[in-house]
């Protein structure tokens, strides 16, 4: 009746729980600080500037600041600025290729501008948009909802 014995089974049960805790902690850390990042609407300094201006030549983003590229008063098939919420936007050339110029969330104060047509713009929040289409300013979509627009080729 004296003999004692370890239970190995018993050992590995309690290190298992004690690795599960530790995960588990190590999950609401990272997840915590990825929620007070996202709160703290600093964007990340990993991509082009604020503002991008694709262009005809190539289909390429130059990044520029917003006006830098071209004057205030030059009337460009598209502009977009985002004027809530940061959404996502997606720009194609509307063309049978459909060649995507823009596959991005957008921040708020962002303003893309591009300079051939024709292009069809789908955003996630059409609410949080300012678009233009060659100067005219087009109607507001509503806060929440999905926006669509088309910029047909001038001629």
């Amino acid at each position: 009746m004296g003999r004692h014995r370890s239970d190995p089974r018993g050992l590995a049960r309690i290190l298992i729980a004690a690795l599960a805790v530790v995960a588990a902690l190590a999950l609401l850390v990272v997840g915590g600080m990825a929620l007070v990042n996202a709160i703290s609407g600093e964007p990340e300094n990993k991509g082009p500037s604020t503002a991008a201006s694709p262009s005809g030549g190539g289909g390429k983003a130059s990044p520029t600041r917003s006006g830098a590229a071209t004057s205030p008063t030059a009337v460009l098939p598209l502009v977009i600025k985002v004027t809530g919420q940061p959404t996502g936007v997606v720009v194609r050339v509307a063309d049978t290729a459909g060649k995507v110029l823009t596959n991005d969330t957008l921040n708020t104060g962002v303003t893309l501008q591009y300079e051939e047509a024709p292009l069809s713009v789908v955003a996630d929040n059409g609410g949080a948009l300012q678009v233009t289409i060659y100067g005219k300013v087009q109607e507001p979509k509503p806060n929440g909802q999905r926006g669509v627009w088309l910029v047909k080729a001038k001629g």
